[in-house]
């Protein structure tokens, strides 16, 4: 990502843009993230559910009968959101971009183990050539999302900074 670029409409006069290696730490520690994706209809559907930011992109995964994936089969273009609720501290951050679906063994292999450090065995994943796999059967799919726009609101003081690649 470029330097970021404080949005002095909605920002304190004394706010700084934020490094983008602080940001990226910042999207790396997240325990839990928001995503937003469209229904064919148009309504937005929001969801929480955890994922990695590995290599500059977020990973999650979907089971093939959930809402999010059948949005993702109508409209890739997503929203990753992560934070706080606070309002005075902290930095909340938005990633724009459009999720492509991740195949093959070699490219899956090492998203399951980034999960598996981040999380422990509640989502211990191997993988095959379509996408995850576990014992009980289950097989999610697993999508990236390569950011078009990130979008970082500090708190203290108030700031918002845009980064694009």
């Amino acid at each position: 990502m470029t330097t970021g670029k404080i949005d002095i409409r909605f920002s304190d006069p004394a706010a700084t843009a934020p490094s983008w290696e602080s940001i990226d730490a910042l999207l790396d520690e997240a325990q839990l993230y928001w995503l937003t994706t469209v229904r064919s209809d148009g309504r937005p559907h929001v969801t929480p559910l955890v994922g990695v930011w590995s290599d500059g992109q977020f990973a999650f995964c979907t089971g093939v009968g959930e809402q999010k994936h059948l949005n993702l089969e109508h409209s890739p273009l997503v929203a990753v959101t992560t934070g706080s609720n606070g309002w005075k501290s902290g930095t909340d951050v938005v990633v724009e971009g459009t999720a492509h679906r991740v195949t093959g063994r070699e490219r899956l292999r090492p998203l399951a183990e980034a999960w598996l450090r981040k999380y422990g065995d509640d989502w211990a994943w191997d993988a095959d050539d379509e996408g995850f796999t576990d014992g009980d059967g289950s097989r999610p799919w697993v999508y990236v999302v390569a950011p078009a726009k990130v979008i970082a609101f500090g708190k203290d003081p108030h700031s918002q900074t845009v980064y694009r690649p």
